[in-house]
């Protein structure tokens, strides 16, 4: 397991930040640490990581206690703060081959380039980073985590300022690292993101763990239905056999309202649909979606 996190606290001189935090993280994983601002992700990613000492609670980061260990936690992971630190003389390749350097790295002008091409991003030469746009900051600042090919990840809101494309690069790019077995803490409010890309995540309301699991499991306990709309591009089998755990709302021309039962997994959902002969051709989300189970626990904790 590359992080535990149990019964974490942490206060701030006399203000109290963390309650009562979990976050179980292992090798390969993709995990989405999410809640309202405020919430206290970004003082969970600083506690694990040695900045902020925790008072309560354990916390294991790569076999080690950050409180103590943080020197070695640190040369074995790849971290992007949300804050990103950037030296605007300098142009991206020399920032990287610093950064290598730094982690204890030799990097030749090919692997830099490499580096840079992975995350999408090819500046011209001797292009300082301070005329950067903000999406190129951050496939810089990600190229900066991924450069000293670390065990673990820890993404601060990793897509702010990048459009689809260029979100859509970096999920295939985190995704590419967990097939390899890097574990990936991502902290975002981008819940888009934590749909396509976390394997389980973890929803903290004032410094609270108040839900860590699949979104399939958390779906299911919360008893939230999930709705679609789905359009077909023909007539459905003549039989219009359904399988279980699927039900038909309405039909309205070629779109059909599809009910799946809490915890059935979408993507299970459609597999069984078009084995049984259901022309898909589109399929929109109404309900019982991420952002409706996020909703629910969110206001539920902090009311």
């Amino acid at each position: 397991m590359l992080i535990d996190i149990r019964s974490l606290g942490l206060a701030i001189g006399n203000h109290p930040i963390l309650l009562d935090v979990h976050l179980k993280l292992n090798a390969g994983e993709i995990y989405g640490l999410v809640g309202p601002n405020g919430a206290g992700k970004s003082t969970t990613i600083a506690a694990a990581l040695g900045l902020l000492k925790h008072q309560n609670g354990t916390v294991v980061v790569l076999g080690r206690n950050p409180n103590t260990d943080a020197r070695a936690i640190h040369a074995r992971c790849g971290v992007l703060p949300e804050q990103n630190g950037f030296y605007d003389w300098m142009t991206a390749t020399d920032y990287l081959s610093f950064f290598a350097e730094l982690y204890g790295h030799s990097r030749s002008a090919r692997e830099i380039e490499g580096r840079l091409a992975q995350v999408g991003l090819e500046p011209r030469p001797g292009q300082p980073i301070g005329i950067f746009s903000r999406g190129m900051r951050q496939r810089l600042g990600l190229a900066r985590a991924l450069i000293g090919d670390p065990e673990l990840l820890i993404l601060d809101e990793p897509t702010n300022g990048l459009d689809p494309r260029g979100r859509r690069e970096i999920h295939d790019v985190l995704i590419a690292q967990s097939r390899h077995g890097v574990g990936v803490l991502l902290c975002t409010h981008l819940l888009d993101d934590v749909d396509r890309l976390c394997h389980r995540i973890g929803i903290i309301v004032r410094g609270r763990t108040v839900a860590e699991g699949s979104i399939a499991e958390l779906t299911r306990e919360a008893d939230l239905r999930t709705r679609f709309r789905v359009r077909l591009g023909g007539p459905p089998p003549s039989d219009r056999a359904l399988p279980k755990r699927i039900s038909i709302i309405a039909e309205q021309g070629e779109w059909s309202v599809i009910d799946l039962e809490p915890g059935f997994a979408p993507d299970a959902a459609w597999r069984e649909l078009l084995f049984a002969g259901w022309p898909i051709v589109e399929v929109h989300a109404v309900s019982g979606s991420l952002e409706d189970l996020y909703f629910n626990l969110t206001e539920e904790k902090a009311a």
